[in-house]
């Protein structure tokens, strides 16, 4: 039972981080206007993510414009974009996997051994899936800090952290930890010992003839 509280564990925590990457593709935070300077301008705020940019005003009215071409894009977020669609399908399909190998279903019941079996290729499928926004967000945080640091970059043109870089790491991490305690059902190998040898009783033993 204990086994089995730690699988369901590993699939909730590796649930949560998928949605977390379905909210980190989807809000356009991931980058902000920083207010680093003399000259601090406070009447809006920029935002810009994959797929948009927007400007919130002081006001709280937000106007949003997403991007015209794909091919006028930076090499970066044409990057970030692929990585983070391939985590979000390996997620779901991890997730559909691993919702088979749970013991908490009726699905390959007949084989428990088999059943575990899948339930691990789910949890690894989760860990490549936590990889992937891992490195997405990692990389495209590296940009943002390059060019915060850059001295040719303008002040009131530079950038920090948005929301979606803090919610698609936290989504990676939970994504890794609980695809590694679904790995930790992997079953364990039975040492098989070949079965006795029997002796035969009716036979008399062998022995020497004496006259």
């Amino acid at each position: 039972m204990a086994n089995a509280g730690l699988q369901l564990l590993g699939f909730a925590l590796a649930c949560l981080g998928w949605i977390g990457f379905i909210v980190c593709i989807a809000i356009p935070q991931w980058k902000m206007s920083s207010f680093a300077g003399d000259a601090i301008i406070t009447a809006q705020i920029t935002y810009e993510g994959l797929w948009m940019s927007c400007v919130m005003q002081s006001t709280g009215q937000m106007q949003c414009k997403s991007f015209d071409s794909l091919l006028k894009l930076d090499s970066t977020i044409q990057a970030t974009r692929a990585l983070m669609i391939c985590g979000i399908l390996v997620g779901f399909f991890a997730m559909c996997i691993a919702a088979v190998g749970m013991k908490c279903l009726t699905c390959l019941q007949d084989d428990e051994v088999k059943k575990a079996k899948v339930g691990v290729v789910g949890g690894a499928l989760f860990i490549v899936a936590g990889l992937c926004v891992l490195i997405a967000t990692a990389w495209y945080g590296d940009k943002i800090a390059k060019d915060f640091y850059n001295m040719f970059t303008p002040t009131n043109s530079k950038y920090e952290f948005g929301p979606a870089l803090f919610i698609g790491w936290a989504g990676a991490a939970l994504a890794i930890i609980g695809g590694a305690l679904l790995c930790c059902s992997c079953p364990r190998k039975e040492t098989s010992y070949p079965p006795p040898r029997g002796y035969n009783k009716s036979a008399p033993p062998a022995g020497k003839d004496y006259v």
